[in-house]
């Protein structure tokens, strides 16, 4: 995730408000500027950061950068895992700045369903250039249970941002 620009990326934190208690999980394979800023704005408003490393050794790296945070989790998280779900938690935001691959994604979808709160948000970071795998991933989340999907393609230069919102009891996964 490169050539993210800083002030746009403040734009998109200031949607998501400063809500008591607010979890946010982040499904990383490398450090990048959003990866600073969900730092910094969870550190400021004492809101759990959870990083779900998708790379071993960018989990090995973290690990040593937050060692002593107590509200920063680093977690090695293979996106092959049977279920997503750990100590209960669920997550208020989800964002994915991973490239996931297409046979994975309706499992990925799924599992991720799980932790995240209901209301709960999901945003996925997307190649702007690539408009078929923002109208996949749309129609993947409408199958299973996200709603209210919008697509921000005017935010960054570089990225497309699809946010959708989990609702509880439509359907059944």
């Amino acid at each position: 995730m490169k050539n993210l620009e800083k002030d746009k990326l403040q734009s998109l934190l200031d949607i998501m408000g400063s809500n008591p208690s607010l979890q946010i999980a982040h499904f990383t394979q490398e450090s990048n500027l959003l990866t600073q800023m969900l730092h910094e704005y969870c550190t400021q408003r004492d809101y759990l950061y959870q990083i779900n490393c998708t790379d071993l050794k960018f989990y090995e790296e973290l690990n040593k950068t937050f060692k002593d945070e107590e509200k920063v989790q680093i977690k090695n998280f293979p996106l092959e895992r049977k279920s997503y779900m750990m100590q209960g938690k669920q997550f208020d935001f989800l964002f994915v700045t991973i490239p996931i691959e297409e046979n994975i994604k309706s499992d990925f979808l799924k599992r991720a369903h799980n932790i995240i709160c209901n209301a709960g948000n999901i945003i996925i970071f997307l190649d702007k250039r690539n408009k078929e795998a923002c109208y996949n991933w749309t129609s993947l989340l409408e199958e299973h249970n996200y709603v209210a999907t919008n697509t921000i393609n005017d935010l960054c230069n570089h990225y497309s941002i699809i946010i959708s919102k989990k609702m509880h009891g439509w359907g059944s996964l």
